[in-house]
């Protein structure tokens, strides 16, 4: 299928870098070294911009007007220079708008509104645009540069300070591409990452690297740096809506944001797992474009957990043009892998980076775009996690020592080969109801504890993921409530899991795609709903299944969330066993003098012995130190302070 947009119109899925230098010299292959770490991100055209005090970098991956939307791009005057990676789906109301005040254009792209929106409206245009974005923006007259992510974090955006100047760009590795920059671990984020599977924002697993947040710009001017938030999302309930009346707003919303997502003139798909939310994406695919939708999947044959026959039904229904990879140990998953380590650019320890990584390599084969039901979950409740939040209040009731005799007792229940078994869930709902309410929801979505890290660490610095709960949004939400614990996956799982994920493992194959439900109006309404709209007892996604009720198959409709990951127990301990074993070796360990050499061995051995599935522990640490292998990361505990962009400026705090 292919959306065609309106005649002349470009889009740009690409990758963006740049660093100022006051007025010093700096070798031009500097730049243009960054830039082309990005390669992958935007084959189609690379371009660059060099003055006294900057230099930026783009590469494009060609989406929309394949003849057109080179970058860097200038204004008139030459004062002004953007380099852009996204879209903005309302750019021609904005250009309508912006020609009614006098501005003129020279292209349909979307590139020069941003420029034109910027030179009308400052900072304040970011509000106006309706997409997914990573800016940055150089006024030559002013000597300033700004930065700016979109609202979820679908676009990545890493910032560095190095005295007066600042580093930026798409991934880490346009940072690492400047040979002064050290590579230290950050200790802080190396506990969230072992806590999390995933490091949260603004944190990375480098000292003095941070993430942009979503929502948010930056300013640079003369050394002095400044960051604001442009857009906060507020979860205030709408009283007296009926369900009914909910369902028609959504439906509205989904179909705009579908329609919007589908405008593109190259080959466009959709990723479909045979659960709800894509299932959604796609029977709005189809109304909106009329035309039969390429449909890509991943298998696992003969696994309990295949979704193959509700992918089948679905794309039956839509008679869509389906593709379909069984994922297997048969397939070379180690080379996959290690390629991840340096594609992933940063660490995350979800497993479902391998099926995502082998999806987007069979969408690349038939198409440029794909959509995805990415979002949902996180907006109306999907998470299996949300009802263990329900279910453990009454859990802590129960005297904790008889709660440690049950564990005790549970952890004689034999080991199972599942990917997410029974017994892995019960054991891991007691153990979190050990914990605090804020800790146990993050530990049944992660993996070490405190004191487990304690005994895998030779050095611990005290930070603590329940700490993370004191942002603006997630403070201002009840306690123990499901709007706390969806406020905080929307604010870290999301962008700094799913989201990451996602970019990079399509990126690595120049593959673009799209969230429909993450357009920030669908966000904002999900936040106005009551929680009965998104959990009834053990009914989740109320409202989605009510208005989808009649459009999608019961078999899709009524089974649970399954997830898209590999079998990480089963695997690391037949295929992808040499492969730990290799990576995970004592002499790897203790070159670290970071992590103890005992306590990796304890887990790998417990795990094989199957005395534990402890799989996702180890696969955790196996991309972990690729990763540290793969970009030469400097593990000894540094005690110098390092700058962080937070509350609206940079301050110094020890990692």
């Amino acid at each position: 299928m292919t959306a065609v947009a309106e005649d002349g119109d470009e889009a740009n899925l690409c990758g963006i870098t740049g660093f100022t230098h006051g007025n010093s010299f700096i070798d031009p292959a500097r730049i243009r070294t960054a830039t082309d770490s990005l390669l992958h991100r935007g084959p189609d055209q690379q371009g660059t911009y060099e003055s006294a005090e900057i230099s930026l970098g783009a590469v494009r991956l060609k989406i929309i007007d394949l003849r057109a939307g080179e970058q860097p791009l200038f204004s008139e005057d030459g004062e002004t220079v953007v380099v852009f990676n996204g879209e903005i789906y309302n750019h021609a109301e904005l250009r309508d708008e912006l020609e009614d005040a006098g501005h003129t254009f020279t292209s349909r792209s979307d590139t020069e509104v941003v420029l034109q929106a910027f030179l009308r409206w400052d900072t304040e245009c970011f509000r106006r645009f309706n997409g997914m974005f990573a800016i940055a923006l150089w006024s030559a007259r002013e000597k300033r540069l700004i930065l700016a992510r979109d609202r979820m974090g679908i676009k990545p955006l890493y910032i560095h300070r190095r005295g007066d100047d600042i580093v930026f760009g798409s991934e880490l590795k346009t940072i690492f591409a400047h040979p002064e920059v050290e590579r230290n671990i950050d200790l802080t984020a190396l506990h969230h990452y072992l806590s999390l599977n995933y490091v949260p924002c603004p944190h990375t697993l480098v000292q003095g690297i941070e993430k942009l947040p979503p929502g948010h710009f930056l300013e640079w001017r003369g050394g002095r740096v400044k960051t604001e938030a442009y857009w906060r999302l507020r979860f205030e309930t709408q009283e007296g809506l009926s369900l009914d009346s909910a369902a028609d707003q959504l439906d509205v919303l989904l179909r705009q944001s579908t329609r919007d997502h589908l405008i593109s003139d190259v080959p466009l798909g959709l990723w479909l797992s045979g659960g709800v939310d894509s299932s959604t994406i796609l029977h709005y695919a189809r109304e909106v474009s009329g035309s039969r939708v390429n449909t890509f999947s991943i298998s696992f044959q003969g696994r309990s957990f295949d979704e193959t026959r509700y992918i089948r039904d679905i794309a039956e229904q839509y008679e869509t043009q389906h593709h379909e990879l069984d994922l297997n140990p048969s397939l070379d998953l180690a080379t996959a892998i290690e390629e991840l380590a340096y594609y992933s650019d940063e660490p995350f320890a979800d497993a479902g980076a391998v099926p995502v990584w082998f999806l987007a390599a069979l969408s690349r084969q038939h198409v440029t775009v794909a959509l995805s039901g990415e979002g949902a979950d996180e907006l109306f409740g999907g998470y299996i996690t949300y009802q263990a939040n329900r279910l453990a209040g009454p859990a802590r009731r129960v005297p904790r020592r008889l709660r440690e005799g049950l564990l005790r007792a549970l952890r004689l229940w034999p080991v199972s080969n599942d990917k997410i078994s029974l017994e892995y869930k019960v054991k891991r709902f007691f153990e979190g109801t050990l914990l605090t309410a804020d800790a146990a929801h993050t530990y049944w979505n992660g993996t070490f504890s405190q004191s487990q890290q304690q005994d895998l660490l030779h050095l611990c610095n005290g930070s603590s993921v329940v700490d993370l709960y004191d942002s603006e949004m997630i403070s201002r939400t009840p306690a123990g409530s499901l709007t706390r614990y969806l406020a905080f996956d929307q604010s870290y799982y999301l962008p700094d899991d799913i989201l990451q994920k996602v970019d990079r493992m399509s990126m690595a194959h120049s593959l673009e795609v799209r969230p429909p439900f993450l357009d920030h109006r669908i966000v904002e309404f999900a936040a106005s709903l009551p929680e009965r709209f998104k959990i009834q007892g053990s009914r989740q996604k109320v409202i989605l299944k009510h208005l989808m009720k009649d459009k999608l198959p019961g078999s899709v409709l009524q089974r649970s969330k399954t997830g898209l990951d590999i079998p990480a127990h089963d695997w690391l301990r037949g295929a992808l066993r040499p492969l730990l074993m290799d990576t995970l070796s004592a002499e790897a360990i203790e070159a670290t003098k970071l992590f103890r050499s005992e306590g990796v061995a304890s887990l790998i051995e417990e795990h094989m012995e199957r005395r534990a599935n402890l799989g996702y522990h180890l696969w955790g640490l196996l991309i972990l130190f690729l990763w540290i292998k793969q970009w030469n990361i400097q593990t000894t505990p540094q005690a110098k302070p390092v700058r962080t962009a937070q509350d609206g400026v940079f301050t110094l705090t020890s990692s």
